[in-house]
C-alpha cells in the first residue's frame, strides 16, 4: 500500500485525513475522464472505446497528450485485475488501427490535431488505488511505454496521484544526445526543391543535431543531464520536433537551432511572475511554437545555461 500519509493543521490540532480508493467501479474512471487535461495533461477523446467484434474489447479511456502522443488509459479497479496485459493488447491494436484513431481526433479536436498525431511514443496509462510488487516488477521487464500511476481519495474534495513507475529508457534517457551517437538516416534530411512532402523534415531534432557544432551540442546535452538529474520521476520524450521533459506532464521542452545557434527552451512558469531580460527570457503566451511552456528560454553559451538553472528547478518543482 502507498506509504503517503495527509494530515490537516487546524491551530494546535493536528488530524491525519484517511486516504481511500474508489469503490464504485465507474467512479474512478468518471472522476479521471472529467479532469483529464487538468490531471494529467491528456485531452480527452473517447470513453469505452470498442475494438471492434474481432477483438472484442473495450479501452476504458483514449486521449491524446500535450505532446500529440496517443494514450490509453485502463483503470485497476480490484487488486487481482490483470490490466497491463489488458492494457497492451490495446495497446498493440491501437497501433493497427492509426487511421480510426486519427479520424476520431479530427472528429473531438480538428483538423490540425488530426494532422498532428505523434506515433513516435504511444502511452499506455494504468491508473489503480495501488499496485503490487508482481506490477511493478511486470512492467519493469516489458519494453513498452507503461506508466504505473496511483490514487488516492482524501475526503470529499481532495486528490493524491503518484506516479509509481515510467518507462527505464524514457526516464534515464541516452547518456549522450550528440550526433556521433544518434545516426541520421536519410528520411531526416532535409527535402529537396519539389520533393517536399513534409515540412518539418529539416526541422527534426535529429538532422539538427547532426548539423549543430559541438559547443552548441555540448549546451544541449549539459541541459539534458541537468534536467534529468533533478528526480527520479523524470521522464523524457525525444519527438520529431523537440524534446520534452515531464513528471506526470511536461514542465520543459528543448529545441536546438544549429544556424542561429541556439538552444531554446519552453518552461511550464508563467511570465508575468518572472523577471524577463531581452534577449535571454521571453514571454511566448501569444506566439506559436513547438512543444509546451509559455517561457521562452534562449542559450547561447554555457554562462546562459547556468543562469537558467534556477529557472529550471522552478519547472520542475511545479510540474
Amino acid at each position: 500500500m502507498s506509504d503517503i500519509k495527509l494530515f490537516h493543521f487546524n491551530g494546535a490540532q493536528v488530524t491525519e485525513l484517511a486516504g481511500a480508493a474508489v469503490q464504485v467501479e465507474k467512479s474512478l474512471q468518471k472522476l479521471f475522464e472529467a479532469n483529464l487535461e487538468a490531471l494529467l495533461g491528456i485531452r480527452f477523446l473517447a470513453s469505452e472505446h470498442s475494438t471492434g467484434a474481432v477483438h472484442g474489447g473495450r479501452i476504458d479511456t483514449l486521449g491524446l497528450d500535450e505532446d500529440n502522443s496517443p494514450v490509453i488509459i485502463e483503470y485497476k479497479r480490484s487488486v487481482n485485475e490483470n490490466v497491463i496485459n489488458q492494457g497492451l493488447f490495446y495497446l498493440d491494436w491501437l497501433l493497427d488501427h492509426r487511421k480510426e484513431f486519427q479520424w476520431l481526433v479530427m472528429e473531438r479536436l480538428g483538423p490540425e490535431a488530426g494532422k498532428a498525431v505523434d506515433w513516435t511514443s504511444p502511452r499506455l496509462l494504468c491508473i489503480a488505488g495501488d499496485f503490487t510488487r508482481y506490477d511493478e516488477h511486470a512492467v519493469k521487464q516489458i519494453a513498452r511505454n507503461i506508466e504505473l500511476i496511483r490514487y488516492r481519495r482524501f475526503g470529499e474534495d481532495l486528490l493524491m496521484i503518484e506516479l509509481v513507475h515510467a518507462p527505464k529508457a524514457a526516464r534515464v534517457g541516452a547518456t549522450k544526445t550528440s550526433a556521433e551517437s544518434r545516426p541520421v538516416n536519410s528520411a531526416d534530411q532535409p527535402a529537396e526543391v519539389g520533393q517536399d512532402n513534409d515540412p518539418y523534415l529539416s526541422q527534426r531534432m535529429s538532422y539538427r543535431l547532426s548539423q549543430s557544432s559541438p559547443d552548441l551540442r555540448d549546451i544541449y546535452d549539459a541541459v539534458y543531464q541537468f534536467l534529468i538529474g533533478l528526480g527520479d520521476d523524470v521522464q523524457v520524450k525525444e519527438l520529431k520536433l523537440y524534446t520534452a521533459f515531464k513528471r506526470l506532464k511536461n514542465f520543459v521542452c528543448m529545441e536546438i537551432y544549429p544556424q542561429a545557434r541556439t538552444v531554446t527552451l519552453f518552461l511550464k512558469l508563467n511570465p508575468g511572475e518572472q523577471d524577463l531580460e531581452d534577449g535571454f527570457t521571453r514571454d511566448v503566451r501569444n506566439v506559436g511554437h513547438f512543444g509546451t511552456g509559455d517561457l521562452q528560454v534562449t542559450l547561447k553559451s554555457m554562462a546562459d545555461f547556468e543562469k537558467a538553472q534556477p529557472l529550471l528547478r522552478q519547472a520542475y518543482e511545479g510540474g
